[in-house]
């Protein structure tokens, strides 16, 4: 008999799905304090695909205390996305790294609308939608966060 290790535990790599606003903000808890370069954001105009590879902090990890604080590789992708527009990006910099604080809905007519990305220091990214269709799934194994320490946004 041997003891129990982490990699034996039914934690999962995430594969979630969000088509109404109320998934969107579920999705978007998760992805919070997510880190990318500037270079690992993707616009497949023909493919009417955004996406971002995401260094995602594991808010769900049930096991932080046991093991310490972990991030994992994801894809957050938007599909039916129609027009990109973004603010405060320097895409020429290609040593920029952003930090990912919310996603989040703004509904227009007949199920079209608006996925806004918001960055920190001021950035955003908007996307024009034919329909709310966004899907987040982890790509990589999780390792261990290189600061060691959990996000913390202070009181």
């Amino acid at each position: 008999m041997t003891d129990a290790r982490f990699e034996d535990g039914h934690e999962a790599p995430l594969h979630l799905g969000a088509m109404e606003e109320e998934d969107l903000k579920v999705l978007s808890s998760l992805v919070q304090d997510a880190i990318f370069p500037v270079t690992e954001m993707t616009w497949r105009p023909r493919e009417r695909r955004f996406a971002l590879l995401l260094n995602r902090f594991r808010w769900e990890d049930a096991g932080r205390d046991r093991h310490g604080a972990e991030r994992v590789q994801s894809v957050l992708a938007v599909d039916q996305v129609q027009r990109v527009a973004s603010q405060g990006i320097d895409r020429s910099d290609r040593d920029l790294v952003l930090s990912l604080l919310s996603v989040a809905w703004e509904p227009a007519e007949e199920g079209a609308g608006h996925v806004l990305i918001t960055l920190a220091g001021d950035g955003a990214i908007r996307l024009e939608v034919e329909a709310l269709e966004v899907t987040l799934k982890d790509v990589t194994k999780p390792y261990r966060a290189p600061s060691g320490k959990t996000p913390d946004h202070g009181a």
